[in-house]
């Protein structure tokens, strides 16, 4: 296969491509989201990055075409609903969590201005709790509802301060009310859980959470740990109570996990299992 380049920006202009998304819209046509992060990127008046940008290829990747900027959309994912396709994820740089919604294929898109048009949780001011983070994870369909993980940073101090938590929300449900959603509890990475046999860990934590179903029918949120100067581990965290429960078990959650350390997104391939 050859690769089909969609968007680009040179090192030197500081401004870098991240967060990438992609959904398959229900006739086939495809859609990619990414943000912008680094020196040069657009920030928001608190300084924080806040931009995301949607492409369009009606033909199986050939060819992409720019739809439009989304202002106030950070670390988000596409995902395809009821015939609609919706960017969840936070409004800048540690901020609240916000979703929206489009008709058209992803040429226009709501406003998350209040709890009944997108603003599910609201963040604080610039850095200060709650102080929501994610990565461009998938929005798992299970037992009737949506679920999405995502990370409080309090304090905020990358690594230590990340308490992760999941939201979920009937499948039926309008997803731009608030009161459609539900939140677990925040669960903080506790240093005392860290297995007596490795080494001293630098700033332990864990982020970017995925929501799984395992074959039992289980659900997962599995997360990037941080664990310098370990490699390779990551973190299953068991969801109860359809979405309103996190626990940990320091003597099974701990996992070897390739490229632990770093961003990743788990998908569980419904014709394999």
């Amino acid at each position: 296969m050859k690769l089909k380049e969609i968007a680009y920006s040179p090192a030197e202009s500081q401004t870098y491509l991240g967060s990438p998304s992609i959904a398959q819209l229900p006739n086939g046509e495809l859609l990619v989201s990414h943000d912008y992060f680094g020196p040069g990127a657009p920030h928001s008046p608190e300084g924080m990055e806040h931009l995301t940008s949607i492409y369009h290829s009606s033909n199986e990747g050939e060819t992409w075409e720019h739809l439009t900027d989304i202002a106030g959309a950070f670390w988000s994912s596409l995902f395809v609903h009821h015939g609609a396709v919706y960017l969840l994820g936070t409004s800048q740089e540690y901020g609240s969590i916000v979703i929206r919604r489009s008709d058209d294929g992803g040429r226009t898109w709501t406003t998350p201005y209040d709890r009944h048009t997108g603003l599910l949780f609201p963040g604080g001011p610039g850095r200060t709790p709650p102080n929501y983070h994610c990565a461009p994870v998938p929005v798992l369909q299970a037992d009737g509802r949506l679920y999405r993980a995502f990370e409080d940073c309090d304090p905020c101090e990358w690594g230590t301060g990340f308490r992760a938590l999941v939201i979920s929300a009937p499948e039926d449900a309008n997803l731009l009310e608030a009161s459609s959603w539900e939140m677990s509890n925040k669960l903080p990475y506790n240093p005392h859980w860290t297995p007596s046999h490795w080494p001293p860990l630098e700033r332990p934590g864990w982020l970017e959470g995925n929501v799984v179903q395992d074959p039992n029918g289980q659900l997962w949120n599995i997360l990037r740990f941080n664990s310098v100067p370990l490699v390779d581990k990551a973190a299953m965290l068991c969801i109860h109570d359809k979405g309103r429960l996190l626990s940990f078990d320091p003597q099974t959650g701990f996992i070897e996990f390739p490229g632990g350390m770093s961003k990743f997104t788990i998908r569980r391939d419904p014709l394999t299992g």
